[in-house]
């Protein structure tokens, strides 16, 4: 297991590397000046333009910009922004409150998505069944924005159960709803996804013995059924962090949440490249550790995938 685990931590370098260095050119090839773009319709000094310019090192050469950038980064400096304030400070900020909405949404995902999930693929074939499908199709039809908008007017606006946005990013129960809108259309995958891994193992060899030595139902399900109908789940589960960080632009707009969503929307606004760059690092980062952990949990749930 563990030279499985530093081989691939040593694959996780030249992933890391090539993203992030696709994320720079990316950001730092738009066309247009954001330097001379602070001005906006005013006329710019040329001498106020070229210090900042040389302040920010855009007038080296784009390689030597991310050579600067990767040497900085590896010492934990992500640069600052035009105005003047670090990056880091920035993401400090905002972070903790997408990782908190985040974990709500994850929560809300891994319950009721393999929960329903579980309950369509025991009654396959039946009203029950069809059901879920259809209900999951639904959600799966509609974008994340209009259901955020939705769940909101009718939630908040209409019946007055929540507050129709976030004061406190701390409190947990202000963040259920933008969790939920969050967690629907990946819970609608989970569902479909549980219920037709377990239709499957159902008909599996492995079932038919263990239910033919007399194991109770409640062993046979929660042990051998679950866990074997639980590694492709895991595997989207995994993956589907950056969604969720993706859908958090979306939702964390809709509900006014301080989060790392609206830290980006507004740099891309800005053309903040270093901010840009900054917080899709940190995504890569945190998307290799769970991809990491994803691997490392397949082991757990079946022993023949460690050995392999």
């Amino acid at each position: 297991m563990g030279r499985y685990v530093a081989r691939r931590l040593l694959q996780m370098i030249p992933v890391f590397i090539g993203t992030t260095l696709i994320i720079f050119l990316m950001v730092h090839i738009l066309p247009g000046d954001p330097i001379r773009a602070m001005w906006g319709d005013k006329a710019a000094d040329p001498a106020q333009v070229a210090s900042l310019r040389h302040e920010f090192g855009l007038d080296q050469p784009l390689w030597k910009q991310y050579v600067d950038y990767m040497g900085n980064l590896f010492q934990g400096d992500f640069g600052k922004t035009f105005g003047g304030r670090e990056v880091i400070d920035e993401m400090s900020e905002s972070f903790p409150v997408t990782l908190r909405l985040t974990a709500v949404a994850m929560i809300i995902e891994i319950i009721v998505g393999i929960g329903l999930g579980a309950w369509a693929g025991l009654r396959a074939g039946k009203a029950a069944d069809t059901g879920v499908l259809i209900f999951t199709l639904i959600v799966i039809s509609i974008p994340v924005f209009v259901l955020g908008f939705l769940a909101r007017f009718v939630l908040a606006d209409q019946l007055g159960w929540v507050a129709p946005n976030v004061q406190d990013s701390t409190d947990y129960a202000q963040l259920f709803l933008p969790g939920f809108v969050l967690a629907m259309l990946s819970m609608a995958y989970v569902a479909r996804l549980t219920r037709t891994t377990f239709a499957e193992n159902l008909r599996a060899d492995y079932m038919r013995t263990a239910m033919a030595k007399g194991l109770p139902r409640r062993r046979i399900v929660g042990v051998h059924l679950l866990r074997n109908s639980l590694i492709p789940v895991v595997t989207f589960l995994g993956t589907d962090i950056g969604g969720f960080i993706g859908g958090a632009v979306v939702t964390e707009g809709i509900f006014n949440v301080q989060g790392v969503g609206n830290l980006l929307f507004k740099a891309l606004q800005q053309r903040e490249g270093s901010t840009i760059v900054g917080v899709v690092t940190v995504f890569v980062l945190v998307i290799l550790v769970i991809n990491l952990l994803v691997d490392l949990l397949y082991a757990v749930l079946d022993p023949r995938i460690r050995y392999a």
